[in-house]
């Protein structure tokens, strides 16, 4: 069975919504210390949301230098399937694994509200089991959650296909171009900043239409 890690920080709040959208995906879920200096022999990793370290400096900057990280970096670097959501989304950027950054809301508020997205890119190791252009509703909760980077940034993210979600109806946060997630070149990491996790149960969730981005990875897996 696929091992899928989920990583805890000091202030991670959704860590265990992760590794249980995991299992529902058929995937073993492995819990992971932040001060790890072993992967456990997972084939992905999930950064999860929350407010590692307090948000303190910058979100996800004290993060960024947890020792599992250094393994995590060096491994995405290596094909490692890493997917980051929210808090997670902000360590990949400062980890330098995913161009821009995450800034303060531009309404200055935190926001939490069921979000409407759109697929843009189906074909990475974490949206493989979406269709491009397909619409979706999640959960979405931040304080720090605008994507922005420079002009040539995005550009180049436009030009490459590397935008993998998009807000649609209405921008929550002033993400530049309504950008909600991108990815990396290689496409094996993705950072999100609406919760899929959260929408994986009829139950809790607005819909199940988050557990995709579980189930891809799953089946990547399995096919490598």
């Amino acid at each position: 069975m696929s091992r899928v890690g989920v990583v805890t920080f000091p202030g991670s709040l959704d860590d265990r919504d992760a590794l249980r959208a995991v299992k529902l995906a058929g995937a073993e879920p492995v819990s992971l210390w932040h001060r790890d200096k072993d992967l456990k022999q997972v084939d992905a990793v999930v950064l999860p949301g929350g407010f590692s370290y307090g948000d303190y400096l910058r979100c996800g900057a004290i993060a960024r230098f947890s020792p599992i990280m250094e393994l995590i970096i060096e491994g995405a670097k290596q094909g490692l399937p890493v997917l980051g959501i929210c808090n997670g989304f902000q360590i990949l950027c400062e980890s330098h694994l995913l161009p821009g950054a995450l800034t303060r809301n531009d309404h200055l508020h935190f926001i939490c509200r069921d979000q409407k997205l759109r697929i843009e890119n189906a074909s990475t190791a974490w949206t493989a089991d979406y269709t491009q252009g397909q619409e979706i509703t999640v959960p979405l909760k931040n304080g720090e959650g605008g994507y922005v980077a420079d002009e040539r940034t995005l550009d180049m993210l436009e030009a490459e296909g590397r935008v993998v979600a998009r807000y649609l109806e209405l921008n929550p946060n002033g993400s530049r171009r309504d950008i909600a997630g991108i990815t990396n070149e290689a496409g094996n990491v993705v950072g999100l900043m609406p919760h899929p996790e959260h929408a994986v149960e009829p139950l809790t969730g607005p819909t199940t239409e988050g557990l995709g981005f579980f189930t891809s990875i799953l089946k990547q897996l399995v096919k490598a």
